[in-house]
């Protein structure tokens, strides 16, 4: 495994989505990659707590 360079959907940003994060996500039975940077997740999170 290596690490991916994938765009943000919200700001399209290139992040890195690295391999320790792909293993994470493996863990947790995730079948889907990120779609956003770790700054707009954070956003999204955000205002989802309003």
């Amino acid at each position: 495994m290596e690490d991916k360079h994938l765009i943000c959907k919200d700001c399209g940003k290139e992040f890195t989505f690295t391999v320790g994060e792909q293993e994470f996500y493996k863990e947790k039975g995730f079948e889907n990659e990120p779609v956003r940077c770790a700054e707009c997740r954070r956003a999204k999170k955000d205002q989802a707590r309003r």
